[in-house]
């Protein structure tokens, strides 16, 4: 009957309108309720990161900078993120050029419910808008203890812009170093490297803290470091299994990579660490786990699992003795952002071009193809991201600095610490703080009086 309904309907041409909608129904990208659903979760994990790195960096600080320095990780929440919304978006995801984006979707125009792959675009902005926050928020760990907060703030928001939007559109969005064939699953050099370069450079220009080198800098609250380095492991799943961008089997292997690099990346520190200096510390752990997690994340969904713990039980060894050499020389990035993240995405991009398995990517890496093409390729794109952040990142700063008065806080502001001098409060209320805060402002308070003011 329904045959003979088709044939009649056919005959009368009434079946080639909807033959053709049809077509074009199953031609159109559809919107997946499972996508969406993992990239929703993933998002909020990536979000969540931001808090978990306030906590790690907060603990490695003095207890009288604590707040400071998880406020410059929380401050990120607002200015990068709406930054992102407002400008940075279009230019990292605007057609554009192979340089950077266009303005065509600043303030989010047209940037609405349609699909973009499987999941609306909007949630698309959204994902990428927590990696503009986190990549940002990174950096402050080589400047805590002494950049005063208003510079910072209006330094991340410009940085977002200028350097880290028109990295990821090379990358992710279309430009020259996707096109060229880079492999970048979820950040290696867009985040990581970027950040780890602009962070070094940021510490060069600031200088050293007032006491590094003459007494011991130490963490004021270890279990900080320790609850931020979980919060970032258990965030970081979203990181990289939300960059497949579907509910599918590349996030399932780029999730199950997130376990094991880091853990491998533990295992290797922890050796590491009782070979030589006999004693297995807990912010060596801690640092560990980040690094892990930095390495794998270009690597994510291009490696196998057997690859994933190649790949963190090797990454770690150049950042342990990095961090070794670091504190015997007069560069003080503070909470060692460099070694982490720089050399963690450094040479987990590089592994990536040597470890990508032709099960995941077109060719495979120098260990499965035998050529170095990818490798050079990965290698190239370091050297790109390096050069134009640590270029851009320092002129910035020196722009910045002659703009506001100076990045830096006073000696005698340092001193105080941070928290009362930028915040006027205390991350543990003894009074002590606030009772020589008022003692150190009542001779300007009396001259003021004397002047008339």
């Amino acid at each position: 009957m329904l045959n003979k309904m088709l044939c009649t309907l056919a005959g009368l041409g009434l079946l080639m309108p909807f033959s053709a909608f049809a077509q074009e129904a199953e031609a159109a990208p559809a919107i997946s309720g499972a996508d969406t659903s993992w990239l929703l979760i993933s998002t909020a994990l990536v979000l969540l990161m931001t808090p978990g790195l306030a906590f790690f960096y907060g603990g490695l600080v003095r207890s009288k900078n604590a707040l400071n320095t998880m406020m410059m990780s929380f401050v990120a929440l607002g200015v990068s993120g709406t930054l992102w919304a407002i400008a940075g978006y279009s230019i990292a995801f605007g057609e554009g050029s192979a340089w950077l984006g266009d303005f065509s979707m600043s303030f989010l125009t047209g940037v609405g419910l349609d699909p973009n792959g499987s999941i609306p675009d909007l949630l698309f902005m959204g994902f990428q808008g927590t990696f503009a926050i986190i990549t940002a928020a990174l950096i402050s760990g080589a400047v805590v203890e002494r950049m005063k907060f208003i510079p910072y703030v209006i330094f991340i928001g410009l940085w977002g812009l200028i350097v880290y939007a028109p990295v990821c559109h090379w990358v992710w969005g279309g430009g020259w170093l996707g096109e060229l064939g880079a492999l970048d699953f979820a950040g290696g050099a867009v985040v990581h490297v970027n950040a780890g370069v602009a962070a070094v450079v940021a510490a060069l220009v600031l200088g050293p803290r007032k006491d590094y080198g003459r007494e011991a800098l130490l963490p004021h609250n270890v279990p900080f470091v320790l609850l931020g380095a979980g919060i970032l492991w258990f965030g970081w799943f979203g990181f990289n299994g939300g960059s497949a961008l579907a509910a599918d089997g590349i996030a399932a292997l780029a999730l199950v990579n997130t376990l094991l690099a880091p853990a491998a990346g533990v295992f290797v520190w922890t050796l590491l660490d009782q070979f030589t200096t006999g004693k297995v510390t807990a912010v060596g752990i801690a640092t560990g786990i980040v690094v892990g997690l930095v390495a794998i994340t270009p690597a994510a969904g291009f490696v196998s699992p057997g690859g994933a713990i190649i790949l963190g039980a090797v990454a770690v060894i150049p950042s342990y003795f990095i961090i070794k050499w670091r504190t015997r020389t007069s560069l003080d990035d503070s909470l060692d952002v460099f070694a982490a993240h720089g050399m963690g995405g450094i040479m987990g991009a590089l592994l990536t071009g040597m470890l990508a398995s032709p099960l995941f990517t077109e060719d495979g890496g120098l260990f499965f193809s035998g050529e170095f093409g990818q490798l050079g390729i990965q290698a190239l794109s370091i050297g790109a991201v390096a050069v134009y952040s640590g270029g851009l990142t320092f002129g910035i700063l020196k722009v910045l600095g002659m703009v506001t008065g100076g990045l830096r806080a006073e000696s005698s502001d340092e001193g105080l610490g941070m928290d009362l001098v930028a915040h006027g409060e205390e991350a543990y209320a003894t009074g002590e703080g606030a009772v020589l805060l008022n003692e150190l402002e009542a001779p300007a308070r009396v001259n003021g009086i004397k002047n008339g003011s």
